[in-house]
């Protein structure tokens, strides 16, 4: 069985592996520090930074287990190298409109780079999957919890 692959942005891969470096490099050894002196204070049983601390070190070393795995399966694709800009693929802002004219802008990104408050939408989302290869004056329906919603691929484009 393969490793699923990771899509990622060029921009999204580096803020990956600054928050592991971040985590590896500076968090972790500041706890290390802190709990090797709360260790050496005596009772660790009622040792609030003995306690507090390995239990941070647990959160640090869970998630950089996290990213770990999310880095090792990354792809880093460019979207300025796509070879079709005619439709929509990964990386491409798409602008939609629905049946009442309101339009909408997203950008298909990485599931770890997604925040739908700035218009980016994961790679895997069921409107990134409704829109993927699509082209100017494509109507696609999504499922929403709400219900159906069609939407029209109005404009394409690649930064």
């Amino acid at each position: 069985m393969t490793a699923p692959t990771n899509p990622i942005t060029p921009a999204g891969y580096a803020a990956l592996k600054a928050r592991y470096d971040l985590l590896l490099g500076t968090e972790r050894p500041a706890i290390v520090e802190i709990v090797s002196w709360a260790a050496g204070n005596g009772d660790r049983s009622e040792n609030g930074d003995y306690i507090y601390g390995r239990k941070r070190m647990r959160e640090i070393d869970r998630e950089l287990a996290h990213l770990a795995r999310r880095l090792k399966a990354a792809r880093v694709i460019d979207p300025s190298e796509q070879p079709d800009k005619q439709r929509a693929f990964f990386g491409a802002r798409v602008t939609l409109a629905d049946e009442d004219d309101v339009r909408k802008s997203v950008t298909l990104v990485g599931d770890d780079e997604q925040d739908a408050g700035a218009g980016r939408i994961g790679w895997s989302s069921p409107l990134a999957r409704a829109i993927k290869g699509a082209a100017v004056g494509d109507l696609r329906s999504v499922r929403l919890p709400g219900g159906d919603k069609e939407w029209e691929v109005v404009a394409i484009a690649y930064d």
